[in-house]
């Protein structure tokens, strides 16, 4: 008898597409595939069952289809997806809680994987040159999609320790790249004029879909606990990922970055939350060794050749230069005016 699984977050693209690659595994028996939204692409053999893993029916689906693995994708790191910066936390954090509420109650289950993020480790000055599993951030995220991630992962380590008997495996993803997928950093270096911090350059790591998929796959299906840090092999500076994009950098200072992140939020150009400001700052690069040696994931593509890959299929953005380079304008304009009427007041 094969793997029964349950791979959650299902109506976005990358949830999708796991569910379809660890369907068509020769270990897995079935895939149930959930979310309140239909998928993206096709499930492959997945079975798809609309429910909200915020409910109590997720309960009932773990032990109606007798599930001994879960698989939980539905972390969000955009909140333009699901409407909002509330509904993006609670589909986070209160979806993450009740959904290990209702493992801890499955007598069956096997293994629970948990899609987390490298944002986890922050983004600051006094970071090391790179992160391990072991390691805590320097500065701890304040908000947006990396705090949710730390507080996704305290709810999962509690879960590890009230059921020991489960096997536990969270992988932290880098920054996602690929032609398929739509992050605010795809969005970003699809940008004529791409805003940048003066004096900064960050140091920027991306993991290709596919490589992200296989992931999954090996940590979905292996005995192995603990937390895996997952990216591609070496970094690029954002001043180099900026000119193989073909874009403008546009250095602006410090003080201005946050109001311009604001200016493109509202234009809808991309989608800039006060932590993703500070990666574009100080950046971040962490070790997969511990990935590479215990759970035997090998990228085929480099964060380099993950980036270049992306920038050869991406489609061409619908943003003109001149709306772009107006949008930087008018928050550089806006902050310095607001500095001087502080000063003068």
């Amino acid at each position: 008898m094969g793997r029964v699984v349950l791979v959650t977050g299902v109506g976005r693209y990358l949830g999708a597409r796991a569910a379809a690659l660890l369907a068509a595994q020769d270990d897995v028996e079935r895939v149930v595939a959930v979310d309140l939204v239909p998928s993206p692409v096709p499930l492959g053999d997945a079975e798809f069952l609309r429910a909200d893993i915020r409910s109590p029916v997720i309960g009932k689906i773990l032990d109606r289809e007798q599930i001994d693995t879960v698989v939980h994708m539905n972390v969000l790191a955009t909140p333009t997806a699901v409407g909002g910066r509330a509904p993006q936390k609670e589909i986070n954090v209160l979806g993450t809680m009740q959904l290990l509420g209702a493992c801890q109650r499955a007598s069956g289950l096997r293994s629970v994987l948990v899609k987390s993020s490298t944002t986890v480790y922050g983004a600051s000055p006094r970071d090391p040159a790179l992160f391990t599993e072991d390691m805590a951030p320097k500065v701890p995220p304040r908000g947006g999609y990396a705090k949710d991630s730390v507080e996704v992962e305290g709810y999962v380590r509690g879960f590890a320790r009230r059921r020991p008997d489960v096997n536990v495996t969270t992988l932290r993803f880098a920054n996602f790249i690929g032609p398929s997928v739509r992050t605010p950093f795809t969005e970003y270096f699809t940008l004529p004029v791409i805003p940048t911090v003066m004096g900064f350059d960050a140091r920027v790591q991306f993991i290709h879909e596919e490589d992200g998929l296989d992931a999954v796959r090996l940590a979905a299906l292996a005995d192995h606990p603990g937390i895996d840090n997952i990216a591609g092999v070496g970094v690029l500076t954002l001043s180099q990922a900026v000119r193989r994009a073909g874009g403008v950098a546009a250095p602006v200072p410090g003080f201005a970055a946050g109001p311009v992140g604001s200016v493109f939020r509202r234009a809808r150009l991309a989608d800039f939350s006060p932590e993703q400001v500070r990666f574009l700052t100080f950046g971040r690069a962490v070790d997969t060794t511990r990935a590479r040696d215990e759970l035997g994931f090998v990228p085929r593509y480099s964060t380099e050749a993950a980036f270049d890959e992306f920038l050869r299929l991406r489609r061409g953005t619908a943003v003109q230069a001149q709306d772009v380079a107006r949008s930087v304008e008018q928050a550089l304009v806006t902050t310095i005016t607001r500095g001087r009427a502080r000063v003068a007041g």
